[in-house]
């Protein structure tokens, strides 16, 4: 048989420290005092036939003693299965998700806009943005997700991160005008590819949310794009916001004063990156978008080869049991002779 291929390679002990007790059975044996002979006889009735064959058992047929190895193979494997030894597995790559998602969302003034419908309630566009985008993130268990806003600047408020908690609470405490009131989608769009650049390997994505066009900063969207495009880091663009018009509280439309979107120049940063570029122009619609961007976004990769250590602690537990039954059953045959 091979012990190899049954037991897998050896892979030490767990509790190895537990081997200590093999020789404690030899060590109490040599420490507690012998048992001295002599004392109160055994007291027998006065039979002529039971005393000449209590004579015989002890003068005559010699004690078997065949069990004593038993009793310390028994104890050894006793102490080896406590150890917990352990054996390597077959190498396996468990699949993992390799992506690195940055969210970039326009705080600019025309963000105020009240032309949304959150369930009956009208909020503005920023209100609408975040109960959407707390719902995608509530989906990306396992992602890495970072938070940068702009307006006039751009600023990065969380890192990629695993803590999505805090990144929705991040989103959640913004406020319109919080980064200026005008939109600098090209410096968005350079801190953004800067922040995933800095991050581990992987599927490297930026989701670039705004109601505008580009009145501010230093970096043109388009040639922020081409630097998009040469590290790697694909774009998704949303062009997001009503037809020029804005909510009552009755629900009537009435003309906004919000400007307008420049969806081709989105297109061509989405295009330029290998991304999608989306228009929506109410809450439902930006939530399929997110949801879309989730369907498509899912990148596994295959993850580092690991061994794992199993337990092969039932083996000496097992042949332990067997020595206890073999030593039972040779004292029963002994009793019934």
């Amino acid at each position: 048989m091979d012990l190899t291929a049954a037991f897998g390679p050896f892979a030490g002990f767990a509790w190895p420290w537990l081997l200590l007790a093999l020789p404690l059975p030899w060590l109490l044996r040599a420490m507690l005092p012998p048992v001295r002979e002599g004392g109160a006889a055994l007291r027998v009735p006065w039979s002529a036939g039971r005393l000449s064959a209590l004579a015989e058992g002890v003068h005559g047929r010699p004690r078997v003693h065949g069990t004593p190895w038993l009793a310390w193979s028994g104890w050894a494997l006793l102490c080896l299965a406590a150890a917990r030894p352990m054996a390597w597995g077959e190498a396996v790559q468990p699949p993992q998700v390799a992506r690195e998602l940055m969210l970039a969302v326009d705080l600019s003034a025309s963000m105020g806009e009240r032309d949304m419908l959150v369930g009956d309630e009208v909020v503005d566009r920023l209100a609408a943005a975040k109960a959407v985008i707390a719902d995608f993130l509530d989906r990306r268990e396992g992602d890495r997700v970072g938070l940068l806003v702009f307006g006039r600047g751009a600023y990065v408020l969380a890192p990629a991160t695993a803590d999505l908690a805090t990144v929705r609470e991040q989103l959640m405490a913004t406020e319109v005008a919080l980064a200026g009131r005008e939109t600098a989608i090209g410096d968005a769009i350079g801190l953004g590819v800067k922040r995933l650049q800095a991050q581990r390997g992987g599927e490297r994505v930026l989701v670039l949310l705004t109601d505008g066009v580009n009145t501010a900063g230093v970096l043109d969207p388009v040639k922020a794009a081409d630097i998009a495009r040469d590290s790697g880091v694909r774009i998704h663009t949303i062009a997001f916001g009503g037809d020029g018009e804005q909510l009552s509280v009755f629900g009537f439309r009435l003309p906004s004063g919000g400007s307008e979107i420049d969806e081709a120049a989105l297109a061509r940063i989405a295009d330029t990156t290998g991304g999608r570029s989306f228009r929506a122009r109410d809450t439902a619609t930006l939530a399929g978008i997110y949801g879309e961007i989730d369907r498509i976004e899912p990148v596994e990769a295959r993850g580092e080869a690991v061994r794992p250590r199993l337990e092969r602690y039932h083996w000496p537990l097992a042949l332990a049991l067997a020595c206890g039954l073999l030593a039972a059953g040779l004292a029963w045959r002994r009793r019934g002779r």
